[in-house]
């Protein structure tokens, strides 16, 4: 045989002249895999976290743009109003003229209905492909699921000032809608591979440092703005300079991370060996059984992790979206000063969240308390914490440094949420976990959708006593959602998640779970007690 087709790992065909030829390249090939995997000395399942981490700041940047910039793209207006407001605190360098405009790309006439409509459209984009995406991720692995989603997000904030000058606040919230939509399956995508990657007695830590990457991209995304727009510099630059950021790392994560240890090509055999006798798979399961959504929308725990997630999305996407305009408006910071103290709380939430992960894990490793107990107590310190200091805050007043010190505080005690509640569903659904997600964030992400409009709402004139009203509603959601989560919430392995090892529990009238024939002939011998979980 004079010619040899060689097919390369990234579909690239080769043609030969000899089969020492194609033995020669065999080897190189095999050379080259070595090399790499002697160059990399640091564990892939770290270089997955660490290049996660910078996606999930990324994600979290093309978030904030908007709640900076648009700041400096409406018309500030002031008809008197702090006149009559006694709790109105002085200004950094707001006129208390009638109607100032001191920056010329302040060009929109929206009112703080509108702007907290523009703020929440993310969301409901968002909500839309998170069932999609658990599906993919579920289908064909979270690298590209998660990949591709974060890039489009990235072209679309890109393309915000052209949108948004062509068409005004309809345009705007349309191209938000989409943002959100190709950002919605990153999550699913990302829990997909975590469950893949990350050893039980490793998940709080690791997983602080991945999610930390989102109070990460908070501080780089409000400190990096608020530098853009200082001087009355035009706000595309924001978008632009995100939409590059993102860019570039969808081509990092292309070429360093991979869906599964096994199909990684230069991960250590060491390492491999290790992750395969840790991380919990399910033996027998079927790429081709359906994700189980009958047993899921049926499953207490899940709901349970749902309700509580609603309710530390409020929280969050109460910081997030609202505290650059309430520094700014309330507060009267300038927007350079808006930008660095709007990072700081998320500073706090990322040194807090591994610290939090830290002692979780070391405490779990020393039997000190359980898995249970432990996703209890960081949830309720993540819940209560900043509950308490949020209305701390709206009570100090103008008392800036005071009002700032609480907001830090609340954020910090937030981070210990990724060693609680956060990491649930990969205790839960190891081998669904993205799936378990998509279903949680779906439901979660209309905390996304209400709380900027519902904000709005409440601070018509953006004053001291009308955001105190919405920050009482943020309180309410947190403890109360909180209290459900401890009541009701579960550790151990869902029979769903692997039914042919668990079996269906008594009463179970909801059909097969599974694809192939002959599993579905033996259902009725796989009917088990299962404890802890209802039909």
């Amino acid at each position: 045989m004079n010619m040899e087709e060689l097919k390369m790992e990234k579909g690239e065909v080769l043609i030969l002249n000899s089969d020492a030829d194609a033995e020669t390249v065999r080897k190189k090939d095999s050379t080259i895999i070595k090399l790499l995997r002697s160059c990399c000395v640091i564990p892939q399942r770290y270089v997955f976290a660490i290049v996660g981490l910078i996606g999930i700041c990324n994600a979290f940047t093309m978030r904030v743009t908007l709640n900076m910039a648009i700041t400096q793209m409406v018309k500030h207006k002031n008809n008197g109003r702090e006149n009559l407001d006694p709790d109105a605190c002085p200004s950094d360098g707001i006129s208390n003229n009638t109607t100032v405009v001191t920056n010329p790309y302040a060009i929109f006439d929206w009112d703080e209905k509108t702007q907290g409509l523009l703020l929440s459209g993310f969301y409901y984009g968002y909500a839309t492909t998170q069932i999609i995406g658990g599906y993919l991720a579920q289908k064909f692995g979270g690298k590209w699921v998660l990949g591709f989603g974060l890039l489009s997000t990235a072209l679309f904030t890109f393309l915000t000032p052209i949108v948004t000058r062509m068409g005004g606040s309809t345009w705007l919230f349309i191209l938000r809608i989409v943002e959100g939509m190709g950002e919605g399956p990153t999550m699913p995508g990302l829990s997909y591979m975590m469950a893949r990657w990350i050893p039980p007695h490793e998940r709080a830590f690791i997983s602080a440092i991945i999610f930390g990457g989102g109070q990460i991209g908070n501080i780089f995304g409000s400190t990096m703005s608020g530098l853009l727009l200082a001087n009355g510099r035009d706000w595309a630059y924001v978008f632009y300079f995100f939409g590059g950021f993102g860019i570039f790392w969808f081509i990092l994560w292309s070429f360093l991370c991979y869906s599964e240890p096994n199909t990684h090509p230069f991960i250590s055999k060491k390492e491999l060996d290790y992750l395969n006798k840790t991380v919990t798979r399910a033996k027998n399961i079927n790429k081709r059984d359906p994700v189980p959504w009958k047993a899921i929308i049926r499953s207490p725990p899940a709901w349970v992790l749902l309700v509580a997630n609603v309710g530390h999305d409020w929280g969050l996407y109460t910081i997030v979206s609202d505290l650059p305009k309430y520094t700014h408006d309330v507060l009267k910071f300038n927007i350079a000063t808006t930008g660095i103290l709007t990072g700081l709380p998320f500073m706090a939430m990322t040194i807090c969240a591994s610290i939090f992960g830290i002692i979780c894990d070391f405490s779990i490793r020393k039997k000190w308390h359980s898995v249970k107990t432990a996703r209890k107590i960081y949830t309720t310190i993540a819940a209560t914490g900043p509950a308490i200091c949020i209305i701390l805050a709206s009570y100090s007043g103008c008392d800036r440094n005071a009002a700032i010190i609480f907001f830090i505080m609340s954020m910090g005690l937030m981070g210990a949420y990724y060693s609680g509640m956060k990491v649930n569903t990969l205790d839960m659904a190891p081998n669904y976990s993205g799936s378990l997600t998509s279903f949680i964030n779906t439901a979660s992400t209309f905390s996304g959708m209400i709380t900027p409009y519902l904000i709005g709402l409440l601070t018509p004139d953006s004053t001291l006593v009308q955001w105190r009203m919405a920050f009482w509603v943020c309180f309410v959601m947190l403890v109360g959602t909180n209290i459900v989560y401890c009541i009701w919430m579960e550790v151990d392995q869902i029979w769903w998640d692997d039914v042919r090892q668990f079996g269906y529990p008594p009463g179970w009238k909801h059909g097969s779970l599974t694809s192939d024939e002959a599993s579905n002939s033996q259902d009725a011998e796989l009917i088990k007690k299962i404890p802890k979980e209802i039909s």
